[in-house]
């Protein structure tokens, strides 16, 4: 049994002359991300592995939920194929993850996010807003047999407004 826990990064700011790769955080970004990671402390969810795209948005994001939850750093990555937005990288870098990991947390980017849990959960999501969260469970011992699953939980900011 795998899990995927899909998390977009959060809400990003507009007002900085970067490239999009370089966008941070804005504010509501900053505090969804918090109140998010801060909820799902309550699920005690076990995670054995964190990858993340390395868009400064989404590395942020990361952070927090990796502070908040008590994550060890020791099981974060940067990847840079999952600064995607069609979804095939996405898909490309979950199936590579190593087999002995069960518990898998990706941080990511819009459209990918939104076309994997609608192509491999069994709930349609119209759209995985920015801090959005949704948890798939596979019945697969390797991430490379990758199949359709159980969408378990979603959990969205405004929920928690």
């Amino acid at each position: 049994m795998k899990k995927i826990i899909l998390v977009r990064h959060a809400k990003s700011s507009w007002k900085h002359n970067v490239i999009d790769h370089e966008r941070p955080l804005n504010e509501r970004g900053l505090r969804d991300a918090s109140m998010v990671s801060n909820h799902l402390k309550s699920k005690n969810l076990s995670v054995d592995k964190v990858l993340s795209s390395d868009a400064i948005r989404a590395k942020h994001t990361a952070e927090i939920f990796i502070s908040n939850l008590e994550i060890s750093n020791d099981l974060f990555e940067l990847n840079h194929n999952l600064y995607d937005f069609s979804g095939e990288n996405l898909i490309a870098s979950i199936k590579h993850v190593d087999s002995v990991i069960n518990n898998l947390m990706v941080f990511g980017h819009n459209h990918a996010i939104t076309e994997f849990v609608n192509t491999y959960g069994n709930k349609s999501i119209d759209n995985v807003p920015t801090c959005g969260v949704t948890i798939i469970n596979f019945n697969i011992d390797n991430w490379a047999d990758l199949n359709k699953g159980e969408t378990v939980y979603t959990l969205w900011p405004k929920e928690l407004k």
